[in-house]
């Protein structure tokens, strides 16, 4: 702790005196960042770092899993980030990031010893169809990699989900929001993303194009009323 405790200090002589100029522009012109990325909490995963990003880039929601629940009524710390995000900071393009060796995957994949943690317990709850593909559609995998496809199956459950969310379906409709689902191999240093026409996850590379889950594409299953022209 004291180490931490020693970088809080260099923070405060040294990074924000070199960062002054931006500091000084968000704390003006206030912040408008360019992604969400809801990540796990993972100590071992910092989306800040695996962006490359500074700050006012990104608006960052972790959470075990990176799990997104279901739209619902009652209030929860995800569903207010996404809210807010979409609507108040006008954000387009929305990233759901998982991970590889998850713990809350390893739970998922085997929920043995979650009795003493209820609220962990009901939280993986929202990773159940995750575990379910797996269980169903892949076959002889070992418990490596059975834990490992449950990491990128919930990214796609995660992904669904969000879709619930009204700010981010209305998005989606007006052509104003792409959903990215990424997964970050901390054993090769490489990041994953999922193909949206594939439906499979493919590495990030600077001389591809990047893969999109749900591009932004307009799209009304009815014809939308259009206001008469003046």
């Amino acid at each position: 702790m004291n180490e931490l405790i020693g970088r809080v200090f260099s923070f405060e002589k040294s990074t924000f005196p070199n960062q002054s100029t931006l500091f000084a522009k968000l704390t003006s012109e206030g912040q408008s960042p360019k992604a969400l990325m809801i990540s796990c909490a993972d100590s071992r995963i910092v989306p800040e770092q695996i962006m490359q990003a500074q700050p006012g880039d990104l608006f960052v929601c972790r959470n075990a899993g990176n799990i997104v629940p279901p739209y619902a009524t009652q209030n929860g710390g995800v569903t207010s980030t996404v809210e807010y995000a979409v609507m108040a900071l006008g954000i387009r393009d929305i990233i759901v990031c998982g991970h590889s060796d998850c713990g809350a995957m390893k739970a998922v994949a085997n929920p043995a010893g979650l009795d003493a943690m209820p609220n962990v317990a009901a939280w993986l709850k929202h990773s159940v169809a995750a575990e379910r593909v797996v269980t169903e559609g892949y076959k002889d995998l070992d418990d490596g990699g059975r834990v490992r496809a449950i990491s990128l199956e919930n990214v796609v459950a995660q992904l669904n989900h969000l879709r619930t969310h009204p700010s981010v379906a209305a998005g989606i409709a007006r052509g104003e929001i792409a959903l990215h689902g990424w997964f970050v191999d901390i054993h090769a240093g490489q990041i994953l993303g999922l193909d949206g026409q594939t439906g499979r996850f493919t590495p990030l590379r600077e001389d591809k194009p990047l893969p999109v889950a749900h591009a932004a594409a307009r799209r009304f299953a009815g014809e939308p009323v259009m206001e008469a022209a003046e």
